[in-house]
């Protein structure tokens, strides 16, 4: 049996710059003037946007403020803290129903949220690497997981299976933003518009060895897709996919 010690050498799990409530520091003698914490955050966001995570430093974003490294400290206490504070505001974003319209149909609420989900995913690339590693507890996220919860508990689900409904649903969307964002990074560092990319990608594979009977099932398969631009045909297999899972959940309600 493994020993375990005291309390205080037990691991911990991460912290969360909610735990203070997410509270700026009370100003202080020598504290920066012309900074306040939102400033800083939505600077944050934009060069998150502009740059990526892997590029993002306390360095970097003080340079962006104009002001030293070490100001932002009368702020955050780390980088962690500022990444959990743009997490959040992105969650901020998103449009959420109407918490007292009980007459709304769920299928429709939740389609939309679904759909405000993805697209946050994709405006803000750096968002799915970092929002496994923190507690999601913002105001805002927690706004959101409200809703949902709302929203999937009207199905007419069991209570023991609203939260294996959310995982289907919201976990899809994550894993379809996050590819569906790699995929306009991609397409961004090229120089090439997404149609172009999309048929030299095509090319390529079909001049792979061994490829061209895979290739022909898979050009008709994207022809019955259908779809003028890569972008509708993006759209095209969300929706058919967010259906088959709303439809999962009508079957699960259905089966008692």
């Amino acid at each position: 049996m493994k020993e375990v010690g005291p309390p205080e050498d037990r691991p911990k799990a991460r912290g969360s710059v909610w735990r203070s409530g997410g509270k700026e520091r009370r100003a202080r003698g020598g504290q920066p003037s012309g900074l306040d914490r939102d400033r800083i955050t939505a600077t944050s966001v934009a060069l998150l946007d502009a740059e990526g995570l892997d590029r993002f430093s306390m360095r970097r974003l003080a340079g962006e403020l104009n002001v030293t490294a070490m100001s932002l400290y009368w702020y955050v206490d780390t980088k962690d803290d500022l990444l959990e504070l743009a997490l959040d505001t992105a969650f901020g974003e998103l449009s959420l129903p109407d918490a007292e319209d009980t007459a709304a149909d769920w299928r429709d609420q939740l389609r939309a949220l679904a759909t405000e989900y993805r697209a946050m995913m994709v405006r803000h690339p750096w968002l799915s690497p970092i929002a496994g590693r923190f507690l999601n507890i913002g105001p805002h996220s927690l706004a959101f997981s409200r809703a949902v919860q709302r929203v999937v508990g009207r199905a007419g689900l069991p209570a023991h299976g609203v939260t294996g409904a959310i995982s289907a649903v919201f976990q899809f969307v994550y894993g379809y933003g996050t590819i569906e964002g790699h995929f306009h990074a991609r397409i961004a560092d090229t120089g090439l518009s997404a149609e172009e990319y999309f048929q030299q990608s095509l090319t390529v594979a079909s001049e792979v060895a061994g490829t061209s009977e895979v290739m022909k099932e898979s050009y008709a398969l994207m022809a019955a897709r259908g779809g003028d631009t890569v972008q509708e045909m993006l759209d095209r297999d969300f929706v058919f996919a967010l259906d088959l899972l709303i439809a999962g959940i009508e079957a699960m309600v259905a089966r008692g």
